[in-house]
């Protein structure tokens, strides 16, 4: 190679990585991402649905969004139309034997939406961390330790219906919790749980973490108990409690079936409205950086 050649050499070289810093200092200057695990240990109260068209919602609106499935059941990675056969590692390899987020996170078909699965083998995951170093943060080292974050607006967590090891490393990475609450007397007991057991993490591992804000799901205006619960929900915890509801609807229903978001599956359908309505308002009541492009 002439010196001429190797001067241009250099020179490209320099420009790349000067364009490679101002992207990390663009970046950077926007602020972390938000990590917001979305929570409840009582089960169907619509929190992995919350979780999957909440993500969408937020990347169709420009941000890049990461949703991990936290949940041993996978619904939120079948909802995004990775069907168990077709995941390879995903969380549990990054929790229990340290992969790099990097090499088990998923392309989705929602532009600037991707997915770490839950892998088959999550069902032993919370075995497996009993009795490893720091098994409560685990992933929150595995988020620290990612180039990628840094791109990202937004971490979705889907936690799954317990308090177990796996809510614990959700709880542990997020800064803010939201509260799925299905308009049901039953339903109330479970918001007393989980806002003891966000208060718990806060006072002894996480002091961060914050309650965020509660959602009401399954919304039936036809039901009297519906509006009763929504009433003493809103007098408890006053403006915790978003604006948005989301409805009984039959097509928030089908769309996992068919492996999509609702708002893929029926975009104007009543559920995928109030999901884009949830997540203009989340990113109104955050203050949420400017969004970072695909």
């Amino acid at each position: 190679m002439s010196a001429s050649s190797r001067a241009r050499a250099m020179i490209e070289q320099d420009r790349a990585l000067a364009a490679r810093s101002a992207e990390a200092a663009r970046l950077a200057a926007m602020g972390p991402a938000r990590i917001i695990a979305i929570a409840n240990q009582k089960g169907g109260v619509g929190k992995t649905t919350t979780a999957i068209n909440l993500a969408t919602a937020l990347a169709a609106a420009g941000h890049r969004v990461l949703l991990i499935d936290l949940d041993p059941q996978g619904n939120a990675s079948t909802g995004l139309g990775l069907p168990r056969n077709a995941r390879g590692r995903g969380v549990f390899a990054v929790l229990a034997e340290g992969l790099p987020i990097a090499d088990a996170v998923r392309n989705t078909l929602i532009p600037g939406l991707s997915i770490l699965p839950a892998d088959p083998d999550l069902t032993a995951g919370e075995m497996e961390l009993v009795t490893a170093t720091g098994r409560e943060k685990r992933l929150k080292d595995a988020l620290d330790a990612w180039p990628g974050l840094l791109g990202c607006a937004f971490v979705i967590i889907d936690c799954p219906p317990s308090l177990g090891l796996l809510t614990l490393n959700g709880l542990m990475a997020a800064q803010d919790v939201l509260v799925p609450l299905q308009c049901e007397f039953f339903a109330l007991e479970g918001i007393t749980q989980i806002t003891q057991t966000i208060e718990a993490v806060r006072r002894r591992l996480n002091p961060g973490l914050s309650l965020h804000g509660i959602v009401l799901t399954m919304y039936d205006r036809r039901n009297n108990l519906s509006e009763l619960v929504a009433q003493d929900v809103r007098g408890f915890f006053g403006k915790k409690v978003y604006e948005t509801v989301i409805p009984r609807n039959i097509r928030i229903s089908e769309a996992p079936s068919h492996g999509k978001p609702v708002l893929v599956y029926d975009f104007k359908s009543p559920g995928s409205q109030a999901y884009i309505r949830l997540a203009a308002e989340l990113v109104d009541r955050l203050g949420a950086a400017p969004s970072r492009a695909a």
